[in-house]
Parts: structure tokens; sequence; C-alpha cells
């Protein structure tokens, strides 16, 4: 799959932009883990072109992450444009406008999901965007404001004439905003338009590696995106990107697991103070996979979620890594090496 001349390989599996979670030191680390494409956290326009510290600081692009996509929304042409020319000093391999995000504070104020409400609006600035800029641009959005407006099948034309080099849909409406289950129905009949010459992403509910190949092999999308499953769980990219060329998952050892996260927080620490640092990943380790299951882990959870120095944290996860390899070496015992090998197996395809 190619998003204009940057080739992203077979069965691409991207890193989807996500506020207060894409940070470099996670597109990174997920970009080494096998993801294709890292997006970056949205991007206010009009906090961009008033050169605010804490947005002008998402820009910040390492070289090995690439590719990455700078992702920006707003519901003002005027400052979408000169925020997309400021993006491209910063030199992303792509731009991505936000048409999809849900929460009340963008959408309601008619900017990312609230732009579904406005489809001559979204489409003026789709094209005042493509013609600005010299990167390509791409667009993220939903299948439409609520279940009476899926609009996504007649949005996903009409943006490819704006301009755009690839279209990431998100099996949602609005008015979803995260519950239920997402819809693939009309990414695959849009996929299938036979006027759709762009490639077509879908977003929404891939969790395991069996859900991506699903997702190509039932609807015939071009590349898919990950989004909350990679919290707390960065190695999913790699075990997707396992099974997708080979058929096959080779658990990721839960050593290197844990040394996954504790690089996460010392990269959040380092990035921002300790506090802070602290605070920014909690939101990893409250989703983790790791932690789920574990016996009476209740109050070591807790504990795990309030405390703000790092020397207590790594304390606790060390501990936790212990009991969780002493229980693996009482199943290996029990059951043998190949037993244990496959309920792993299983337990991370679920």
């Amino acid at each position: 799959m190619k998003i204009a001349n940057i080739d992203l390989g077979s069965k691409p599996v991207m890193l989807a932009p996500m506020e207060d979670v894409t940070d470099e030191s996670f597109r990174l680390i997920c970009r080494e883990q096998g993801a294709s494409l890292v997006y970056t956290e949205f991007v206010s326009a009009e906090a961009l072109i008033r050169d605010i510290r804490s947005t002008t600081r998402k820009l910040n692009v390492l070289p090995a992450e690439r590719p990455v996509a700078i992702q920006i929304y707003g519901r003002n042409a005027e400052a979408m444009v000169e925020a997309a020319k400021i993006v491209e000093q910063a030199q992303p391999d792509i731009l991505d406008i936000n048409f999809g995000c849900p929460v009340k504070k963008v959408a309601h104020k008619g900017a990312g999901a609230g732009m579904l409400r406005d489809i001559p609006k979204l489409l003026d600035i789709t094209s005042r965007v493509v013609k600005a800029v010299n990167i390509p641009v791409t667009v993220k959005t939903r299948l439409g404001w609520d279940h009476e407006n899926k609009i996504i099948t007649d949005l996903g034309p009409a943006l490819q004439d704006c301009g755009i080099k690839a279209l990431t849909v998100h099996g949602r409406t609005r008015s979803q905003m995260y519950t239920g289950e997402a819809d693939w129905t009309l990414i695959g009949e849009l996929k299938n338009d036979p006027r759709m010459e762009i490639p077509v992403i879908g977003n929404g509910d891939i969790t395991t590696p069996q859900g991506a190949a699903e997702a190509f092999e039932k609807y015939g999308v071009d590349g898919i995106m990950v989004g909350r499953a990679s919290f707390g769980q960065p190695w999913l990219f790699r075990e997707i990107r396992q099974y997708l060329d080979t058929g096959k998952i080779t658990p990721t050892p839960l050593e290197e697991k844990f040394n996954l996260l504790i690089r996460q927080i010392t990269e959040s620490i380092d990035r921002i103070d300790e506090y802070r640092g602290i605070l920014h990943i909690r939101r990893h380790l409250a989703a983790s996979p790791l932690f789920k299951g574990i016996p009476d882990f209740r109050q070591t959870r807790i504990k795990m979620l309030r405390v703000t120095k790092f020397a207590e944290l790594l304390d606790i996860l060390k501990q936790t890594r212990d009991l969780l390899q002493l229980s693996a070496t009482q199943s290996e015992n029990t059951y043998g090496s190949d037993d244990v090998k496959y309920m792993d197996s299983n337990l991370e395809a679920k």
C-alpha cells in the first residue's frame, strides 16, 4: 500500500492518533514493534498559529519513527491552512486532518467529528489544505454524525476529489463515541466502491492479531489502524505483524513486556518530570493486559496507579514481574513447557 510515494508495504498496521497517548516515545516504541506508520497526538490549528508551547511541542518527530503523520484539527478554514503550512515546516511524511474526534469540547464546537454536520465546509477545508502544502494530505473520520446520517460512502469519493491521498474511517458514528461495536460493513462498502482509487484504512476494535487478519480478509481494506488496544501493550504490533506475515504468533516474553513498560515510564519522566511523567503513563498501566487476571492484585493495582515516585513504581512492577514469572514456572512444571506456550498464545489472542 502506498500513500502518495510512501510505501507502507503489504497489509500495513498503523498506530492511531490519540491525545495524551501518542507522544514521540510511544510512537517510536510502536514503530520498533512493527507499526507501519505512526500518528502524533492531534494538534489544534488555532493553538498552533498562536504558538502555544504545549501544542508546538507536539510537532517534534524523531528520525527513527518515520514514516510519521502529524494530525491537525479545527473549524476555521484560514486557521487550518495556516496551521498546515506550519506543520509542513516540521517535515512530517504526511499531514492528516481530523474529522473524527467525538469528544464534546471538540465536536460541539464544530471541529473534529463536528465537521460531519457541515459537509460543504468539511470539503472546503480539505481542498484548501491540500492546495496549501506539498506533502501528502490524508483524512481520518467516522461513519457519520449519528445512526440516521451514516454518510461515509458518499463522503469518501468527495474527499478523494479534494485531493487527499488516503482515507481512514473509524467504524462508529460520532454519537456512539467509543461505545458498542465498530461497524466495518460501510468501511468495506466504501473500499469496494469502484470510484475509490486512494487507500481506505479501517479503524475500530482491532484488538488481536486474528481480528486484524479478519479485517483485511473480510472487508478488503488497504490498511488497518490500532488505537486503544495499544494502551499498555505496544508489543501488539509485533504480534499482529507476525500473524499477518506467517499465520502464527510467538508470544512476547514477559521480561520484554515489562521492559517496554518501564522504558515508557522512564522516557515519559525524562520528557516531562517525575510527577507528571508518571501521571501521563497511568492510562497505559491501567489498561495493560499484563495485570489482568492476577489473583488478589486489587490492592497492588490501586497502589501502582497512585504512586508518584519512580522508585516505588519500579519496585511494584518488578515484584509483579517476579510473581508472574514464578507463576509461569509453576505452570510449566505442572503442564510442560509446550502446554504453557500454547496457553500463553491463546491468552495473547484474546
